[in-house]
């Protein structure tokens, strides 16, 4: 059995995934951790072991992200290549919804938004520091915190009629579309007796929100209404209500797919299985 394995080298954390050479997914793996070269080590070491495989039987390591740089040559004598970023992102997405053309967002210490084509391939459109790396940033100065676990108990616990100004707090009737529980200003309400947990919820509640509308005004001028969402941030159980909820004031369809936080190193493997790989 051959085993082709991507490997997403974030800010944060790696992305391991593995596939056999039929395509079929062998299976994922993440790991935390702030030195690059460490957490890739690790991760592949618990992957080959996790899995019962011989390193013999790896055919070929494809790596990504932006913590790829630190790595030159081939990894324990495996022959190993780098793939494109951005197109690593644009496959993984197209991969996992099953869609032809979308346009594919990335969560993670920040944000990439990849038009991506199975026809006509991926183009990085643009990007925003406000990511994973702002709501660490912000919980850790707010509600003493770093730690991305005690960032998702502490958000389920938040209340944020206690930190958002919403449509209703400033008007007596609906404005437009938009109803009484929209959001007119993050944090514009912040009470006196807020709570850590409250803090959390109102920065993850605006990161979220400005995901989501900087994919909305990215679809403008796309025929497409399909926005795959992918990345460590996938992880947070939020992320659902928050786009839900734009999807009722806005034309646009987002999926968050199954194995949504491997995407990009989904991609990165998939693009070696189909000899589609970029220098």
């Amino acid at each position: 059995m051959k085993i082709i394995i991507g490997i997403d080298v974030g800010g944060s954390t790696t992305k391991i995934v593995g596939y056999r050479k039929d395509r079929s997914l062998l299976g994922v793996q993440r790991v935390v951790a702030k030195d690059p070269v460490t957490s890739v080590y690790g991760a592949l070491g618990r992957f080959i072991s996790e899995n019962r495989l011989q390193l013999s039987e790896v055919e070929h390591i494809v790596l990504t992200g932006v913590g790829a740089s630190h790595f030159d040559g081939d990894l324990y004598g495996i022959p190993t290549t780098k793939a494109v970023e951005f197109q690593a992102i644009g496959r993984g997405g197209l991969e996992l919804s099953g869609k032809e053309h979308a346009l594919v967002v990335s969560l993670g210490t920040g944000t990439a938004f990849v038009e991506a084509s199975r026809s006509a391939g991926s183009r990085h459109i643009g990007g925003s520091g406000v990511g994973g790396g702002t709501l660490i940033g912000l919980c850790g100065r707010l509600a003493q915190t770093s730690s991305f676990d005690t960032v998702l108990q502490m958000a389920h616990k938040g209340d944020l009629h206690k930190v958002d100004l919403t449509i209703g707090d400033i008007s007596t009737r609906d404005v437009g579309n938009m109803n009484a529980d929209v959001t007119a200003a993050n944090f514009g309400k912040l009470a006196d007796d807020a709570a850590p947990e409250d803090l959390v919820a109102g920065v993850v509640n605006m990161v979220f929100q400005t995901i989501g509308m900087l994919a909305v005004f990215a679809l403008r001028s796309s025929e497409t209404r399909d926005v795959i969402l992918t990345g460590t941030l996938t992880v947070m159980p939020e992320i659902r209500d928050v786009f839900r909820a734009l999807e009722e004031l806005h034309p646009v369809n987002f999926i968050l797919p199954e194995n949504a936080v491997f995407g990009t190193a989904i991609g990165a493997a998939l693009l070696y299985l189909d000899k589609e790989l970029e220098s």
